[in-house]
């Protein structure tokens, strides 16, 4: 079983009288500005608005590649822009600082503007060298991808016991591998379900992934501090440690992008041991490597999507389903597309992220995660019915385990990679 395969089965696709080069341009930023959006929006995880343009990419009107790189533009788009909310909402009390979240230290320390332009350079330097690496490791990932397919419960077993293994302490560790059983189960008892609900889509993908890693930030969030006064925008870290730091974050995303069931997230985690802690924290390290990981683990999804025919993230599902299908032919355009995204988040970023540090960091957190959720309900029941919001429910508790445990949440990925390695 491969949770992410999610078929659809696209309607016949209306047309637009445009050139080629000028519909691609066209949709390209038209992907860039729902990307946008949805980067922007708290607690709205990429797979989630990934199966929602997946929903309504048969309906515009375009050629299958012009539609496939909107659908591709907004994933990367949103790949650099989740980290201004995630820096923004949940920003502890200095007092609890030390617990905190790497992004969260540096705006708690004043230093979010930094973090956003680290976080920037790390998604656009991992894309200008994902590139030219995407053709020798999709040979090599050709290659070996048989033997990875029949071993594929040992190879997932391995990330696993790496992840635990990489944590700081014993504890956390243990509780680790506690949050992963935890996650498990819950993918195990839920994934196969298949409620009614208005969008057949995606089924209990979109309310597992909303609880999981979307409600517990907001829930977080009820009783955030607020974003203090930030600092001005100069680099702690020199041009070759971000450069180094962002190539460690764009190998672990190759390696993570030709493994279904295993996402960004655990390529960032496993991005760490590449990377020298050059600060008394490591949380720019982190920040740069995380984000490269991120947004790197898209092209190389690309590249195991035209070459593998499987989709490894839910913006492959969409962009395979919504978008008609991803041909050896169309991989240049949408690689073009890919640079252009990457270029606009990087700008992106850099001229909203201020902004929205000073915006959101004055308005009441109650109200802004009281909305979302809501949202985030109503997602639930439009993908998976009244059955999602209760599964919705159930992995927001789940999700809340891993911060009060003080372990990663990554280790709530169990909810793919535990059915997988049990073979269920």
């Amino acid at each position: 079983m491969d949770p992410l395969a999610v078929g659809l089965v696209p309607s016949v696709r209306p047309t637009l009288a445009l050139a080629p080069t000028a519909e691609l341009l066209l949709f390209a930023v038209c992907g860039v500005c729902l990307g946008t959006v949805s980067g922007l929006v708290p607690g709205v995880h990429a797979n989630n608005f990934a199966l929602l343009l997946a929903a309504v990419g048969p309906t515009l009107p375009g050629s299958q590649t012009a539609v496939g790189a909107a659908i591709l533009a907004a994933g990367v788009v949103h790949t650099f822009l989740d980290v201004v909310p995630a820096l923004a909402l949940g920003v502890p009390d200095p007092a609890m600082a030390a617990t905190a979240l790497p992004g969260h230290r540096l705006v708690v320390a004043g230093r979010g503007r930094e973090a956003l332009r680290l976080s920037a350079l790390g998604s656009v330097l991992a894309v200008a060298l994902a590139v030219p690496l995407a053709l020798p490791v999709t040979w090599l990932m050709t290659e070996a991808y048989p033997v990875v397919r029949a071993y594929l419960p040992v190879v997932l077993s391995a990330v696993v016991l790496l992840l635990l293994v990489t944590e700081p302490s014993r504890r956390a560790a243990l509780a680790g591998a506690f949050c992963f059983v935890l996650a498990s189960a819950l993918g195990v008892s839920t994934l196969d379900l298949e409620p009614e609900a208005p969008l057949a889509l995606g089924g209990m993908l979109a309310p597992l992934f909303s609880g999981l890693f979307g409600a517990p930030v907001l829930l977080d969030a009820f009783d955030g501090a607020g974003v203090p006064p930030q600092d001005d925008t100069a680099l702690a870290l020199s041009g070759r440690e971000v450069g180094w730091t962002a190539g460690a974050g764009s190998l672990a995303g190759a390696f993570v992008g030709y493994l279904p069931g295993v996402s960004a997230a655990v390529a960032s985690v496993l991005s760490l041991p590449l990377v020298p802690d050059v600060d008394d924290e490591g949380a720019r390290e982190f920040l740069v490597a995380s984000s490269g990981a991120n947004t790197s683990n898209t092209v190389f999804a690309l590249f195991a999507l035209v070459t593998l025919g499987t989709p490894r993230t839910g913006v492959m599902v969409a962009l395979e389903d919504g978008g008609g299908g991803v041909g050896a032919g169309a991989l240049p355009a949408l690689l073009a597309t890919t640079a252009l995204a990457a270029l606009a988040g990087f700008v992106l970023v850099v001229v909203v992220g201020d902004s929205y540090l000073r915006v959101v960091g004055r308005t009441n957190y109650a109200v802004v995660s009281a909305t979302i959720l809501v949202l985030l309900v109503a997602l639930s029941w439009l993908f998976a019915g009244l059955v999602g919001v209760g599964v919705f429910v159930v992995a927001s508790l789940v999700g809340l385990v891993p911060v009060r445990l003080r372990t990663r949440r990554v280790h709530l990925m169990g909810v793919l990679v535990g059915p997988l390695v049990l073979g269920v």
